[in-house]
């Protein structure tokens, strides 16, 4: 089977899976920490090399002050998580606004732990113009030179975006990484995570025809 190096990961519908099971929107973020660990061993186990991330971009920061709260402290608790596995941690996001969790400041660069087997990125307060800030409209010489205008630039291109939730969009999610990702949607709700969804996942990318405009 073909694995594909580095693997997008759109965590949505934890506020539906919150409503749907007699909570409030704002109690359905923390059930997503078990399942991104979760997910972040299985990609480990199948050599993925890279993943990144959704965690909450500018725009999301307009929700209900409770709700940011919630999601924001789900972030710090999950890049927390992860600083206890195998990995290389990078979190990117416009860290000099307010809304940027101050405890997470210190992986504004990438930083080993463990064995670092597997690079993750965490996207946290995170916007795609602020990412393509420093992109202007001169002619660029070479796509090498756009993604090193990137806020992002340490993030390579994404091969496979997996979306949960059932929402068929990008959402602003690393545009330019994402040029010529194959683009994967699970209905099933973020909390409801399943192993399956992984497998299924790659079983679904192994069968597509990568040429990448070739």
């Amino acid at each position: 089977m073909r694995i594909p190096k580095h693997i997008g990961v759109i965590p949505d519908g934890n506020r539906r899976w919150a409503v749907n099971n007699g909570m409030t929107k704002e109690m359905g973020y923390n059930k997503g920490l078990d399942p991104g660990l979760e997910l972040f061993r299985l990609c480990k186990d199948a050599g993925v090399k890279e993943i990144t991330y959704y965690g909450f971009t500018t725009d999301n920061t307009k929700r209900p002050k409770i709700q940011a709260m919630a999601f924001t402290k789900a972030c710090v608790d999950a890049v927390n998580m992860l600083s206890k596995e195998d990995a290389q941690l990078l979190v990117v996001g416009n860290s000099e606004s307010p809304m940027f969790p101050k405890e997470l400041l210190p992986y504004t660069e990438r930083r080993k732990f463990g064995s670092g087997q597997i690079k993750v990125n965490f996207l946290v307060n995170y916007g795609w113009h602020w990412d393509l800030n420093n992109v202007n409209n001169e002619k660029l010489s070479s796509k090498g030179e756009l993604h090193n205008r990137l806020k992002s630039s340490d993030v390579s291109r994404i091969d496979l975006v997996i979306r949960w939730g059932g929402r068929r969009r990008l959402s602003g999610f690393l545009p330019v990484q994402t040029v010529y990702s194959d683009f994967y949607v699970v209905d099933d709700y973020w909390p409801d995570f399943k192993p399956d969804h992984f497998y299924d996942a790659l079983k679904w990318y192994d069968k597509q025809d990568i040429t990448l405009g070739g």
